[in-house]
């Protein structure tokens, strides 16, 4: 879907500005240096899940959806350039 802005799976077609925000959020996390970069951009809604969903990383798209993430850490400081994208999943289910 962020290449091309579709996907195969019939049961995951998104309206173009949904896939529109998806591209510059994944944009996002490819250029931030490191996590604080992300705390900056308000629009992202950046957060650390908690409870069952411990370890895993989160922006919004939009109000109904949003990206999770999980970061790798190289001893240093954790680099989102290393994460790797877990689900677009509606927000509120």
């Amino acid at each position: 879907m962020y290449k091309t802005g579709k996907t195969t799976d019939k049961k995951h077609r998104f309206q173009p500005e949904i896939v529109s925000k998806y591209q510059y959020c994944i944009d996002m996390l490819y250029s931030a240096k490191n996590l604080e970069v992300l705390y900056t951009i308000h629009s992202l809604h950046y957060e650390v899940l908690k409870g069952d969903k411990q370890g895993i990383f989160s922006i919004r798209v939009n109000k109904q959806y949003r990206i999770e993430f999980t970061v790798k850490d190289n001893g240093i400081e954790p680099l989102v350039t290393v994460c790797n994208i877990l689900e677009l999943s509606n927000h509120y289910k």
